[in-house]
């Protein structure tokens, strides 16, 4: 998943990719998301039996509640069946995420990005909350006219991709940045912190947040610092049980890199497959300087 600027750089390159390679990719997707789809609704509740399986099979027949996770779900199925753009990460990628939500939806789940992928990440979550955080609002314009069901706010980014160092140098100075002081809503002083997202942002607890953007591959792009430090404070910051999946795409770039192993921590880290690191974050109340 990129941002609008990424994947408008990027679609003409994909047009010259080899045609059995992303016909084998947009089957392999259609398949995990078909299949997911049908064990979504067949844990789901409703009146209506699925060929005789089950009384408490949730299907989607004429006598269904054409709920807006019926309709989400049927409108997934058919874009990835008739689209030829394919979500940009690797079905292995998409794998560790997708096992992780098997075993929480429903859940709340933060996606950084508005792209491809972002219909088969909200029909994964049936019954959940699934919040997608893109930069640009005409992306998102262009983006609701195809799936109207998802939900999605614009993001100001106070970062530039090319602050890198600069903003982990104010990060060890600076003590609203720390991990101890660690706090979003309204942090004027640490830039790494996202301190004016929407309410629902700040009011809910997430359990899975997905880093995919925002645009980070030249200079004056935000980049993904942000994202990271803020997703780290929210992981932190968790008040209730369990921890906080952060998932991480492009980790082997060198700002991905250093910044996850500055703020989503070496010991926090779950597995890492392809350009995916999954991290697995619990709620922290020590008395720290550094988040790691």
């Amino acid at each position: 998943m990129l941002s609008m600027g990424e994947i408008m750089e990027k679609t003409s390159k994909k047009r010259h990719c080899n045609p059995d390679n992303r016909l084998f990719q947009s089957a392999a997707v259609i398949g995990l998301l078909g299949g997911a789809l049908f064990l979504a609704a067949y844990i789901g509740i409703s009146k209506t039996p699925f060929f005789g399986l089950s009384s408490k099979a949730r299907v989607f027949t004429r006598n269904s509640s054409n709920s807006p996770d019926d309709r989400l779900q049927l409108d997934s199925i058919l874009h990835y069946a008739t689209s030829r753009v394919v979500p940009q990460q690797t079905l292995n990628e998409i794998r560790v995420s997708f096992d992780v939500l098997k075993a929480q939806s429903p859940c709340n789940f933060l996606v950084f990005g508005l792209g491809h992928d972002s219909l088969m990440w909200a029909s994964l979550n049936p019954g959940g909350t699934t919040l997608f955080l893109e930069e640009s609002s005409d992306w998102v314009d262009k983006v609701f006219k195809v799936a109207p069901y998802l939900q999605a706010h614009t993001v100001n980014y106070r970062t530039k991709l090319s602050d890198s160092d600069d903003l982990l140098k104010l990060y060890e100075t600076e003590p609203d940045c720390f991990a101890e002081n660690s706090f979003l809503r309204g942090n004027e002083k640490c830039k790494l912190a996202l301190n004016v997202l929407p309410e629902e942002v700040y009011s809910k607890e997430w359990d899975l947040i997905m880093i995919d953007a925002p645009t980070a591959y030249f200079p004056e792009a935000p980049g993904r610092m942000a994202a990271i430090y803020s997703a780290a404070v929210m992981a932190r910051n968790r008040k209730g049980s369990g921890a906080t999946h952060v998932f991480l795409h492009d980790v082997n770039r060198k700002v991905e890199r250093v910044y996850a192993e500055t703020f989503l921590c070496r010991k926090n880290l779950v597995k890492s497959v392809g350009r995916l690191g999954h991290f697995k974050i619990p709620p922290s109340t020590d008395s720290k300087k550094h988040f790691c």
